[in-house]
This record gives structure tokens, C-alpha cells and sequence, in this order.
């Protein structure tokens, strides 16, 4: 996969008997993938183009000008779907795209290393920095302002603040 490649959603399956598609958007608006209308696969290769959509209960469906019929919707089931990574806004100062805090190095104010930041998860209580440690298990830090005062793309870290042990 490219690395200018976002993926931002998973066809579902069909929707209806007409061809539409039911779409799982990994975007924060799900209705943004309607907004991009040209979806990629992971090769960078053209996937779907979007001429219309709807949001329907926590998916969204679409049209595409490739799929006419359901089973022609069907057969797509499970395809990952990507945009470049230049076609997304600007993040607002202090906001990040998770893509771009994976890989950071994270280290404490003093400069001590504490490991890799291996992905970012939410397991309904906010988000969490799993950090995979030069030896040893995962753990993870909240993505907080206490936990992580300062994130730093341009130098590639993230200053993290230990959490005290919980017994």
C-alpha cells in the first residue's frame, strides 16, 4: 500500500435490490465519503466513484457509477477504500489524523525513551496511544492533555507523561 493512502471506509455489502451499496466510514463525519466521490483501492488503483449517498442507521449507503446491479454489490464485499492523503483538509491546530501519530517516537519531557506509538485505540472511554516498547508488552496512554502534553509531527514525537501504577 502506498503510503499517501488513507483508508476511510468498507464496503458493507448491498443495500436494496437496485445496486446501491452499504459503506462502513471510518471518517469522523461518515457522510465525508460521499464528499470524496473517488474512492480508492489499496493499490491506489480506482475503486468505486460516488454519484450519490444517504447516511442509513450507522453505515452509509451509496450509488457508484461501477455497480448496477446487487450482486454486482455484493461481489465487492469486504473491498477497503482509500483516498489520498492530500485530499483531506488541513487539520485544525491542535487536532491530528491518526495516520500521522502512527510510528511517532515517544519519549518523557526529559528525553527517555518509552517506545513506538503502534496504533490508536477507542474502546468506547476515548482514545489511547498503544505503545509498543523497545522490549516487552504493549501498553497504552491516554491521548489527554495531561498524559500527552505536546505532540510533535515535525520531529516525529510524542512527549508522554507516565501514569502512576495502578495496584
Amino acid at each position: 500500500m502506498s503510503d499517501d493512502l488513507i483508508q476511510v471506509g468498507r464496503v458493507a455489502g448491498a443495500f436494496g435490490v437496485r445496486g446501491e451499496l452499504r459503506l462502513t466510514s471510518f471518517t469522523a463525519d461518515p457522510l465525508a465519503l460521499i464528499q470524496y466521490r473517488s474512492l480508492l483501492r489499496e493499490n491506489g488503483s480506482a475503486a468505486l466513484t460516488v454519484t450519490s449517498g444517504r447516511a442509513a442507521k450507522g453505515s452509509v449507503v451509496v450509488w457508484t457509477a461501477e455497480v448496477q446491479t446487487r450482486d454486482q454489490a455484493e461481489a465487492l464485499r469486504g473491498l477497503k477504500l482509500y483516498i489520498r492523503r492530500a485530499d483531506l483538509p488541513a487539520p485544525d491546530e491542535d487536532e491530528f489524523y491518526v495516520t500521522d501519530l502512527i510510528g511517532l517516537s515517544v519519549e518523557t519531557a526529559a528525553g527517555e525513551p518509552l517506545g513506538r506509538v503502534k496504533a490508536i485505540q477507542d474502546f468506547g472511554a476515548g482514545d489511547l496511544l498503544e505503545i509498543q516498547p523497545p522490549s516487552g508488552p504493549t501498553w497504552y496512554l491516554p491521548f489527554t492533555r495531561a498524559a500527552v502534553p505536546e505532540v510533535r509531527i515535525s520531529e516525529g514525537k510524542v512527549i508522554a507523561v507516565m501514569p502512576d501504577e495502578v495496584e
